[in-house]
């Protein structure tokens, strides 16, 4: 028995009046998504629990099978362990994303312009890691640079209980009502303020705001969170299982749950990705061997956190031409009996910038499946079944006991 999960991150998406008050999901063509939602199980789920935050973290373990409710510790301690970070329970991480920030005299009164610094190139991103850990380092208090605009800050031997808000949250807005509160503000904030008197000096920064790019002129530290203690995938299920995602979070769930990572060239977190690629090597790992295979693709999210209307339209259908149709077609013609799960993990509105709590669409078939409906895969059909999975998490166990 195979199993593949293909998870489009931020595909759901509200009515958008330039499109006629149809979402991104209407508009796009996906005959691949359809095929599954006519044929097999369709319907709603809500990834995100009751006062948890809207997250790729919580929604994505809930897609994995893992009650957030019992298993979240936050979301840095993934992206820790996604590049290598060695945690001890007593630390506690936060996630260091290098942000455009308006220029004021003070950092209280800036706007964030930019929470991805222009998506900077990790080389360059480096540079300015680097540079906080030379103003920062010591036995207690450590950068690391990652992906991107992604980063980690790990403080050892530390408490929790700060409070803090995700950067792609507050886009275009005065960032003095979301600083960090509570417990090791003062700490997080200094280091937030010196980056904003520093960063800008550095060469690299410069170079970027010559060019007319978005300079990291900032960090942004949120996301606490300490070391997770989850369950493997395979004592859980029972199945050997691989993740392919170009994002640091989904690989660092993947390593906390003794997933396998397959690795995969010319991919990155937004729609300049190799969507092709993703397809052949989750093709390669089933034909390898591996049971269970979930595809994470970044690019809808990122450009709901934009608003790049049709950069979004077409991401679902790179999703569906180049990543779904060649896998069930591989699928299909192989010898064995297989499930397949499509689905976003949260909604990220056009119309917000951000993630939304709202429920999703989800379709599940397994061969031999032969449901006739007439229906596309979009929120509205979705809700028309009148199927509604309140928890998930427990989407997983109907996909590998292939009994929905």
């Amino acid at each position: 028995m195979k199993y593949v999960v293909f998870l489009g991150d931020g595909m759901a998406d509200l009515p958008v009046e330039e499109l006629n008050n149809l979402t991104p999901l209407d508009c796009a063509s996906h005959p691949g998504m359809d095929l599954i939602a006519q044929k097999g199980r369709f319907g709603m789920t809500q990834t995100i629990p009751q006062g948890m935050p809207a997250g790729s973290d919580v929604a994505n373990m809930s897609v994995l099978g893992y009650d957030p409710r019992i298993y979240y510790s936050g979301r840095s301690p993934f992206e820790a362990l996604s590049i290598g970070i060695d945690l001890k329970p007593e630390d506690v991480t936060y996630r260091c994303n290098l942000v455009t920030l308006s220029e004021e005299s003070q950092m209280e009164d800036a706007i964030m312009i930019d929470y991805s610094a222009g998506e900077i190139d990790s080389d360059t991103a480096r540079e300015n890691i680097v540079w906080m850990q030379k103003a920062f380092n010591s036995e207690r208090i450590a950068f690391y640079p990652g992906i991107s605009y992604r980063h980690c800050l790990v403080l050892r031997d530390a408490s929790v209980g700060a409070q803090t808000v995700p950067p792609h949250d507050i886009s275009g807005k005065p960032i003095r009502a979301f600083l960090p509160k509570g417990n090791n503000a003062d700490l997080l904030r200094t280091m937030m303020e010196f980056s904003y008197q520093e960063l800008n000096k550095l060469p690299v920064n410069k170079e970027r705001a010559e060019k007319g790019l978005n300079s990291a002129n900032a960090v942004w530290l949120w996301g606490e969170g300490r070391k997770p203690s989850l369950p493997s995938f395979k004592t859980k299920y029972n199945v050997c299982g691989g993740m392919i995602s170009a994002v640091d979070l989904l690989q660092g769930i993947a390593k906390s749950i003794e997933m396998e990572k397959i690795a995969v060239s010319n991919i990155t977190g937004n729609y300049h990705t190799d969507f092709a690629a993703k397809g052949k090597a989750a093709i390669q790992a089933l034909d390898n061997g591996l049971d269970f295979v979930y595809i994470h693709v970044e690019a809808p999210d990122e450009c709901g956190h934009h608003g790049e209307l049709k950069e979004k339209i077409w991401s679902i259908e790179q999703i569906d031409q180049l990543i779904i149709q060649p896998v069930l077609q591989y699928l299909e013609n192989s010898k064995e009996d297989f499930g397949v799960l499509v689905m976003p993990d949260h909604p990220t509105p056009l119309k917000i910038l951000t993630h939304s709590s709202d429920p999703v669409p989800f379709a599940m078939y397994f061969k031999g499946d032969e449901r006739q409906r007439n229906v596309r895969f979009t929120e509205q059909d979705a809700r028309g079944t009148g199927i509604f999975e309140p928890e998930a998490f427990q989407l997983m166990n109907h996909l590998i006991k292939k009994d929905y």
